[in-house]
């Protein structure tokens, strides 16, 4: 079953350890997908989308999952 929770910059800086604000700067210097939604002005991410993106991502490390 797909996770349909959505992530904030909060998750997705989490996920990828890093501040938010660094995932803030990602987006505003388009390294970021498109938002899934945005609710209010605020953007919103599935997990799958940060996942993928994450794992194509240059500079990349392989780390295990």
């Amino acid at each position: 079953m797909t996770d349909r929770r959505l992530w904030s910059y909060k998750e997705i800086a989490a996920h990828i350890r890093v501040q938010p604000d660094t995932v803030r700067s990602y987006r505003k210097h388009g390294l970021l997908p498109n938002p899934d939604h945005v609710e209010n002005g605020k953007p919103y991410w599935y997990p799958d989308t940060i996942r993928v993106w994450v794992a194509n991502r240059p500079g990349n490390r392989a780390r295990g999952s």
